[in-house]
């Protein structure tokens, strides 16, 4: 089949590669010709695990194609997948300018029949829009799809190449037919395509990574509620967890989610319902505790140094707003580095991918270290951001000798608490008891 994919951001990039891989013709489009120009060259524009193996073998085979033309990238495509940025808008609605200007470029430039999918997380009601946009100058018969992706970035490759499920939203017949073919590769297993109308499938988008959120939420208090009653939040977690109704997954405690999705979606879904005169209470209280959970450490660290950090220098292990991923959008550590450098801190950090994302956006106000145990020479104190790997069993000696003090302030409970009172640190993390050296 050949497919066209507009947009070779996170979910274009992925979505047209792990197609190509299935022995689809793909051509992905992009507007930003030094993007198109380094992916032709074979250089991935975004870091996800697994992805670049899938990228050079069908690049080299000729099934993965770029291009700058949508004209040219469409050109006998069969199905053509809008993944395009949706940003949050001042209100928290999503911005659909771009999906709706491809559109009305497509129903210029469509010369035979084609399915448009929207792959874009968009409110309830997008299809309709797209369709009328499309619809003003098309001069042949189309299918306008709902199909949100599912993908977690740092395993991206898996949940698109062994999806949980898909989610087509259509009631065209024909358009079901092609949806049902192009992922018959991908559903081998008996994983289902569910197929409902496109309000429901871009509902489902937002249904689900809204409850995730609030389950993440919800978890994050039951962590702040512990460290006053005196409970162990990695008891309650796993006395919870093995419930069945509950499951395991979504239920560690930290500072808060961030990312692409979670953010951005939990907002665009409180939109919507405000626009149907709904007061979704739940969703605004998830936002509400998230943004305060990013910073929820700063009280600590404050009242370890007496109130005073000016002049303090704290370590930073981990930018992005989790593991195996690059994406700093709405990552905890932002809103640290900006409450410590308010309150007189200096900022050395480190993260083994995402260093150069932040130097785009905060510039010089930090220190980049070149290793993880670089950032510790001569700090105060330890903050960990994200849960990397390499930061789960690190050297204890060699950051005791580093720091000026045996402190951390972990936001991703990355160590036990025996552990850390046997080796001698002070140590907060998160729904625990604190450990006092």
């Amino acid at each position: 089949m050949k497919i066209s994919v507009v947009g070779t951001g996170y979910v274009g990039l992925v979505s047209g590669t792990c197609f190509s891989e299935t022995g689809n013709t793909v051509t992905c489009v992009d507007i930003d010709p030094k993007k198109v120009e380094s992916l032709k060259k074979g250089k991935l524009t975004i870091y996800e695990p697994g992805l670049e193996v899938l990228f050079e073998r069908n690049t080299k085979a000729g099934r993965l194609n770029f291009t700058t033309s949508l004209e040219e990238g469409i050109e006998g495509a069969q199905v053509i997948f809008l993944a395009l940025p949706t940003p949050p808008g001042e209100d928290g609605s999503a911005d659909l300018k771009y999906i709706l200007g491809v559109a009305d470029d497509l129903g210029k430039i469509l010369k035979d029949y084609a399915v448009i999918v929207d792959k874009s997380t968009v409110p309830v009601g997008t299809a309709e829009k797209v369709t009328a946009a499309i619809a003003k100058n098309a001069k042949v018969d189309f299918d306008v799809v709902s199909n949100p992706e599912f993908l977690r970035e740092g395993v991206a490759v898996d949940d698109f190449m062994k999806p949980d499920r898909v989610v087509v939203g259509t009631q065209s017949q024909r358009a079901m037919k092609i949806m049902e073919k192009l992922y018959a590769p991908l559903v081998r297993q008996g994983n289902p395509v569910i197929f409902m109308d496109e309000r429901s499938a871009e509902m489902t988008k937002y249904a689900a990574n809204s409850f995730l959120a609030m389950k993440i939420t919800f978890m994050n208090e039951i962590a702040n509620l512990c460290e006053r009653a005196g409970a162990d939040v990695d008891n309650v977690r796993r006395g919870i967890g093995t419930d069945s109704r509950i499951g395991k997954r979504f239920l560690f405690p930290g500072i808060g989610y961030g990312g692409s999705c979670f953010p951005k979606d939990v907002q665009a879904l409180g939109k919507t319902a405000s626009e149907f005169d709904y007061d979704f209470k739940i969703l605004k209280s998830v936002m509400k505790v998230n943004d305060k959970q990013k910073t929820k450490m700063m009280p600590q660290i404050k009242e370890y140094f007496g109130g005073d950090l000016k002049g303090k220098t704290i370590a930073l292990w981990g930018l992005a707003f989790k593991p195996h991923t690059d994406d700093i959008r709405e990552a905890p550590a932002l809103y640290n580095i900006k409450s410590l450098r308010r309150a007189g801190a200096k900022v050395v950090v480190f993260d083994p991918e995402a260093m150069d994302n932040v130097k785009g956006v905060v510039g010089r106000k930090v220190k980049y270290a070149k290793s993880m145990y670089e950032a510790l020479e001569g700090a105060d104190a330890l903050m960990i951001m994200t849960e990397w790997p390499a930061f789960r069993t690190p050297d204890f000696d060699k950051i005791k000798s580093s720091l000026k003090n045996n402190v951390i302030f972990d936001g991703r409970n990355l160590y036990a608490l025996d552990e850390m009172e046997e080796k001698g640190f002070t140590y907060y993390s998160i729904g625990r008891k604190a450990i006092k050296a």
